[in-house]
């Protein structure tokens, strides 16, 4: 039976249960939240549609409630509020990281840990040195959606179904991050190719255009709305059931670097192969120059930051 906790009850944690709900990834799924009413609130709305979907167990619970989970998501952190940039929730969400990964090690040490606070870069990295586990089972859910965001906007220009357009987005989840135009196909047509055949071909501006929507569009969206929640739910359940059902998929999640391009000792995303063991290994990837410059810029500001993540007790 697999079993899946969720930390954090608020506009992402819920979304992803929802999510989970539907596509019947798991049979059991524990909310658990400092606002115990919230998370309450949550499973019941939720375990009240349960005759629509595959046969699943919702519930509120507390960390306790975490033992036997094979995955336990954590979403818990102050939000990104407009204005702000992701690296700004630093001070806050260190310690409340390092508090939910604590208080998890208590009851389970076997599971997968999957971060999606903000700066998840950062958070995943707090998170593997307060857990003490291997960094191939603390896993930051990184630039997959940032991925799917490009994969969307490049389906757009071109006029293809987004399913088949295969492109990456690697480096920081947040303004640093590297949209690999040089690595993109289409329907396994490089794209320097197809925009050969193509009579509206993209230009360097097309280029930049694209990347900048990439780039900004968690801040358009929480200027219009107040939060992101819907896709990256989606982007979780995607990473969950890569890992849950062995799949090998390759996806850009963020994790531990040892040596890529000069760069290590710090959480980035990179194509990685995920299955039951979480984190199997790192794609390699041959960047085109200006790429392998701006992913060393994107690391070089990431570990300059990396002081702060440093843990408030040994």
């Amino acid at each position: 039976m697999s079993k899946i906790a969720i930390v954090g009850a608020g506009f992402v944690g819920s979304t992803t249960a929802y999510a989970l709900m539907l596509g019947g990834t798991a049979e059991q799924i524990v909310l658990i939240d400092k606002v115990k009413e919230k998370a309450r609130g949550e499973a019941m709305d939720l375990s009240h549609g349960a005759s629509f979907v595959r046969p699943v167990q919702i519930d509120a619970g507390d960390y306790p409630d975490c033992r036997g989970a094979e995955l336990i998501v954590i979403t818990a952190g102050r939000p990104q509020q407009p204005g702000e940039s992701r690296l700004d929730l630093i001070g806050t969400n260190r310690w409340i990281m390092e508090q939910v990964v604590k208080n998890i090690g208590i009851y389970n040490r076997e599971a997968i840990l999957l971060i999606a606070t903000n700066p998840v870069d950062i958070m995943a990295y707090t998170a593997w040195q307060a857990s003490g586990l291997p960094a191939s089972r603390v896993i930051g859910s990184g630039t997959v959606l940032d991925t799917s965001r490009f994969r969307h906007l490049l389906s757009k220009r071109c006029g293809i179904d987004p399913r088949n357009v295969h492109a990456y987005v690697i480096g920081e989840h947040g303004d640093s991050e590297i949209p690999l135009f040089s690595r993109a196909n289409i329907g396994g047509v490089p794209l320097h190719e197809f925009c050969a055949c193509c009579p509206d071909s993209c230009s360097g501006d097309n280029r930049e255009e694209i990347g900048r929507l990439v780039r900004e569009a968690a801040y358009e969206i929480i200027e219009d709305k107040g939060a992101t929640y819907y896709a990256i739910a989606l982007a979780l359940r995607r990473i969950i059931e890569s890992i849950l059902r062995d799949e090998h998929s390759v996806l850009t999640v963020s994790t531990y670097i040892e040596d890529f391009y000069g760069v290590g000792e710090l959480y980035l995303s990179l194509p990685c192969v995920l299955g039951r063991q979480g984190v199997e290994r790192i794609i390699p990837l041959s960047l085109a120059a200006e790429e392998k410059e701006l992913f060393i810029r994107s690391a070089a500001k990431i570990k300059s930051y990396l002081p702060q993540a440093a843990l408030y007790t040994p």
